[in-house]
């Protein structure tokens, strides 16, 4: 795995003149823990999937790139865009499925741990991608950990160093966060 310096320094790269040079590095350097977090968030999903690890990360990489003069301050700057690049993907992909299998009704249900997407329906993933946003109106920071967690594949200490903030205050905010999502989801 790459060390953090090395995806900074690379990262500030992107803003000088050879752009292309340093995004060709960019993607040498991070691509296989893109992957790494891409498997661990596709092994969630239904095992019919559309997509594969490698289809998640060349779409997520194409939206974090899709501006023009994309900037990240670091490698967990870096890392906090891409899980939301790869949430992005997944909530489309699983919006547009149920557009064209059921026509897109929301459905409310149980949060049954980590794992809520394991389950083939899509509105699961729906209704756990609404919630997060009511999440957010509330606690920015136990959506952002939500999100890191769960669709980022990060630990507990990688969430901590992405976010700059204590181990403990990630396991806190966690907790509060899974029992929010799961009044939520019920419907509490």
């Amino acid at each position: 795995m790459p060390g953090q310096g090395d995806v900074t320094r690379v990262l500030a790269d992107l803003r000088g003149p050879d752009r292309q040079r340093a995004f060709d590095r960019l993607i040498d350097l991070v691509y296989s823990e893109l992957s790494g977090i891409a498997r661990a968030r596709l092994r969630t999903e239904r095992p019919d999937h559309s997509l594969d690890a490698s289809a998640l990360v060349h779409e997520a990489y194409l939206r974090l790139l899709a501006g023009d003069y994309p900037t990240w301050n670091d490698r967990q700057h870096f890392f906090r865009a891409a899980a939301e690049a790869m949430r992005r993907v997944l909530i489309e992909h699983a919006r547009a499925r149920v557009r064209a299998k059921r026509g897109g009704k929301k459905v409310q249900v149980p949060l049954t741990g980590l794992d809520l997407a394991a389950e083939p329906d899509p509105t699961e993933l729906l209704a756990l991608d609404d919630a997060i946003r009511r999440l957010r109106e509330q606690d920015r920071r136990a959506a952002e950990i939500v999100e890191l967690r769960f669709f980022g594949g990060l630990s507990v200490e990688e969430t901590a160093q992405a976010l700059d903030v204590s181990e403990r205050t990630v396991k806190r905010e966690w907790a509060v966060a899974r029992a929010w999502l799961y009044d939520a989801l019920r419907g509490a």
